[in-house]
């Protein structure tokens, strides 16, 4: 949440919303913003609302496909995309994010990336399907929910290092891209600009 920059009255899109956990934190810091909610579980934003509803704020909801955001083209100050992006076709959603900012408006990405360095990347890798299948021995998962442990590697694998992602972010036309990277690049914060 220290990454994203909003000021007061502005039109905040969150992308992939899921149940509204970064819409709700930045209306309890800036509570005049006017923050929309774009997600395809119904079930999960039917969550969203009332956990928003039961701290009396607002949040606009839509359930749609984030590969078409149904906004008109430079309508929100922000937007912000966090931890879904690698199950995504990123850059058709990136672009989508791009036109519907307006001049001037900042776009706000995070999620796990597949780390620049391979020695941890291969590191990375072992941990979390030790991680991953301790999870599931514990919690005496079936095989779909082991399989989904693949799933989950292969997505970080396939997916971008930070920098690939910033060179992604310029190729589409962002401005003042930056990023910043925790943990040898396991996760990673961008920020760009649509061009005034």
């Amino acid at each position: 949440m220290s990454t994203i920059d909003v000021q007061a009255g502005e039109r905040v899109l969150d992308v992939c919303a899921g149940t509204n956990a970064i819409g709700i934190a930045l209306l309890q810091r800036e509570p005049s913003l006017e923050v929309h909610a774009i997600d395809r579980s119904e079930a999960m934003q039917e969550v969203g609302q009332q956990r928003a509803q039961d701290r009396g704020l607002r949040i606009d909801s839509i359930i749609a496909d984030v590969h078409e955001l149904p906004f008109p083209d430079s309508h929100f100050d922000v937007v912000t995309l966090q931890y879904a992006s690698r199950h995504l076709r990123i850059t058709r959603v990136f672009q989508e994010i791009h036109r519907v900012l307006k001049p001037g408006g900042r776009f706000y990405h995070s999620d796990m990336l597949r780390p620049a360095n391979p020695l941890v990347e291969k590191l990375y890798y072992a941990y979390l399907r030790l991680c991953l299948a301790f999870t599931g021995f514990l919690f005496q998962s079936g095989p779909a929910a082991l399989n989904c442990k693949e799933y989950f590697i292969n997505a970080l694998q396939m997916f971008y290092s930070a920098d690939e992602l910033s060179g992604m972010l310029r190729d589409i036309g962002y401005r003042d891209v930056g990023a910043k990277s925790l943990l040898a690049g396991m996760i990673g914060f961008h920020r760009a600009t649509k061009a005034s």
